[in-house]
Formats: C-alpha cells, structure tokens, sequence
C-alpha cells in the first residue's frame, strides 16, 4: 500500500488554526480578569443593570459612618409583617451633598459606594442562615473621610450665604468636610421632589456647588497669573508698579477694589494686595500661549483626577489674538474663566503638599456588620502638579497675603496660615 506524503501546507494551515484557538482563548481570559477587576463594580452599578435591583432583594443597604463611627445614612427596618425599609439620614441637611440619597434616585456617596452598601460579607453561617429563612443580609458599611465636628463648624460659617466649603487633607487628598448651600433635607426627597426640581430655580438647592458649581474665580486666579509671569523668566525683583487705583488700556479701564490706590508696589505687594491694575497690566505681558498651557496643566479643561462622580470641568479658553480687554479680566479671574470650588481646593492643596497632587477621596473603607475591614481605599498621588520650587514660591506669596495683605484677618499666633482672597 503506497502512503501518501505528509502536505507541508495543510499542516502549516492546521498549526495557524491552533495559534488563533490559542490567541484567542488567551484574550477571553485576560479580558475577563479585566472585567471582574477593574469594570465590574461599573456595570454593577449602572441604573439600567437589573442586579442591582437582585442585590437589593436580597441586602439591606449598609451604613454610611463618618470618620469615628458616627452614623450618616443608615436603613431603619419596620417592626410588623411588611418589613418596609426606610433610609435616614441623622444629621438632615448638613450632609445631604457629600451623603447624597438613595430614594429618588441616588446621589453623592450613596450613588459613589452603591455596589458596596448592598454587598455583605457577613460570616458564611449567617448568610446560609438568611438564605434559608428567606431573610435579608446585613448590607457592608462605608466608612468616609468626612469629619462631623469639621463639617458642623464649616456649615456654621457659611450661615445663610448661597455657596460652598471644602476641605481637603494635602497629604493625602482625604475630603475632611463639603458643605453646599442652600440645601435640603435628604429624609424627605421623595415627599418633596417636584418642589426641589421645580422650584425657585435660583435656590438650585440639590446641586452640589462644591464639585458641580462653575464661578467667575476672582482674584483667586491671580495665583496662575502670578505662576505663568514666573515661569515665563520675569524677574521679580525686578517688578515695579505705580497704583492709582485706576489701570486703563485701549479704551478699557480696570479698577482695583473700592478704587483704592495702593501706591508703589513689588511684586510681592501687588498680590497681597491683591491689586487689579497691577495684574491685568501683568495680563496683557503674557504669552498667552504659554499661559493657557500652564492653565492646561493646573486642570483646567478636563476631567479631575478624583473617584468623586459628576465633577464640573473648569474653563479657561484665553488664546493668541483675545482682546485686551479679555486680557485683563482673565488675569483678575473674570472674563470668561470659569472654576469649581473642588479644582481650586486641589490647586491650592497640591501647593501645600510642595507641589505633588493628591486625588481627592471621601471613602476610607468599607467594614462588615461586625467592624471587619473588607476593602481599604488608600491615597493616590496623580503626580507633580508644579514643581516643588515653584510651590515654594507659591507658599511664600499666599503667606504674605495672610501676614501682610488681604487675608490678614487669618493671622494668629494659633496657627499658620496660607491663602489667596477673592
């Protein structure tokens, strides 16, 4: 029997159909691992994903604590056979933004740590237990960042004033308070929906200014003013301005506050003063190029760097051939310039923190029932926001505006302070 000789490209054909088999085996695996470790909890999340609505069948959502324990949003269970669940919320409105709800929808933390309150990590035994009696879990608990003493005292300041406070720890980006006002009482979204969404537009009480309010900066922008006039090599020593209270340019007058006259000036007294003339003369000495990359640099026009959903994206769009009167205002932080309270509280801590960025974060943990830590959320650095020499240079000039400028009021023996007035 003659046997036939072995075909070189069938086997060749053969061993390319095992390399794709292969490939592709390989892909659907490494996909797969990148599904479940870092999209999971996205799709989990999603509204439109029905098992969130099985995880919630089958948990009773879990707790939100405040750094020591202290309780911010916790589900009460009713006594009888209807076993109706509520959330409250202990301290109404003084939390409503960071905290959120979870009624009409989900905000805030809620909405941020949605897929950790309902999963449970109870002990197996319980689980089997609950499984069996046709009860539901213990829901794991969200520990934050947020502090209630630093929370009460930054919402006492703000009284009654429209706006916001938040405070961010340098070192590590953990979000330590966030206030917005007005506000609401997140017990009684539900029962007060149609007036919170159509209401008093100006009230706009279930924005949260902190992260998603856009405002003119003010004179606060006059820290990027000061940085792009840096770096683009003026000495500063060699800087001398003659303040009358009045600066005009081409037809365009800018006035400093009250119209003061702040006389001759530095550099140095110049931003503590916090002078118009001075720096819109500053303005109109700029690359402008230049100075919208550093802006571009500082996070203007993009996403923040922070785990926190639903963040405003500040503006600066000034660009060669802008007029000079947009000049100016941009250099005082007005014109078209737009931030949020967030942005400019990591700009000003990543200068505290001699220059390196934290990525803001408001969840610390997440615990069992019994205080067991199932996921730890540590601190991110995203990187060098400006050099270090530069925020030295920084931190000397907003400290002079506190000893010697218009942040004086923040001068004490107590403590030392560093700021920019606006």
């Amino acid at each position: 029997m003659k046997k036939s000789k072995p075909n070189p490209k069938a086997n060749r054909n053969i061993l390319w159909f095992v390399y794709a088999a292969v490939f592709l085996f390989l892909a659907m695996g490494i996909y797969l691992g990148y599904f479940l470790v870092v999209k999971s909890d996205t799709v989990i999340d999603n509204p439109y994903n029905a098992r969130a609505t099985i995880f919630e069948d089958r948990v009773t959502r879990g707790k939100i604590l405040a750094d020591d324990g202290t309780v911010l949003a916790r589900t009460v269970t009713a006594t009888g056979s209807d076993g109706t669940e509520t959330r409250e919320y202990p301290y109404g409105s003084l939390f409503a933004h960071a905290v959120g709800y979870s009624t009409v929808g989900k905000t805030g933390i809620e909405l941020l740590a949605n897929f950790d309150l309902l999963r449970s990590h109870t002990n197996l035994i319980e689980q089997t237990a609950d499984e069996i009696m046709g009860r539901k879990s213990v829901g794991d608990n969200v520990v934050t960042t947020l502090n209630v003493n630093l929370q009460q005292i930054a919402s006492d300041a703000l009284g009654k004033n429209r706006g916001s406070v938040i405070a961010i720890e340098p070192d590590t980006g953990k979000i330590l308070c966030m206030v917005s006002k007005p506000s609401f009482d997140p017990n009684t979204v539900a029962a007060n929906w149609q007036d919170l969404v159509n209401g008093d537009s100006t009230e706009a009480r279930m924005l949260n200014r902190a992260t998603q309010g856009l405002y003119p900066p003010g004179s606060t922008f006059k820290i990027f003013t000061l940085l792009s006039y840096l770096k683009q090599g003026n000495d500063p020593n060699a800087f001398s301005y003659d303040c009358n209270g009045t600066f005009e340019y081409n037809n365009y007058a800018m006035h400093c506050y009250n119209n003061k006259a702040h006389g001759s000036e530095n550099l140095m007294d110049a931003f503590g003063n916090s002078c118009n003339c001075a720096f819109s003369n500053i303005g109109l000495s700029l690359d402008l190029d230049a100075y919208h990359k550093l802006c571009q640099k500082m996070l203007f026009n993009q996403d923040l760097p922070t785990a926190l959903k639903n963040t405003a994206v500040s503006k600066m769009t000034l660009e060669d051939g802008a007029s000079s009167s947009l000049i100016m205002q941009t250099a005082i932080g007005q014109g078209d310039t737009m931030v949020s309270p967030l942005h400019m509280a990591m700009v000003a801590s990543a200068i505290a923190n001699n220059g390196t960025l934290m990525e803001p974060y408001i969840i610390d943990h997440t615990q069992n029932e019994s205080g067991t830590i199932v996921k730890q959320f540590d601190a991110t650095s995203y990187g060098e926001l400006l050099s270090s020499s530069d925020a030295a240079t920084l931190q000397e000039y907003m400290r002079f505006v506190v000893t010697n400028g218009t942040g004086s009021v923040l001068n004490s023996d107590l403590y030392e302070a560093y700021g920019k007035t606006g």
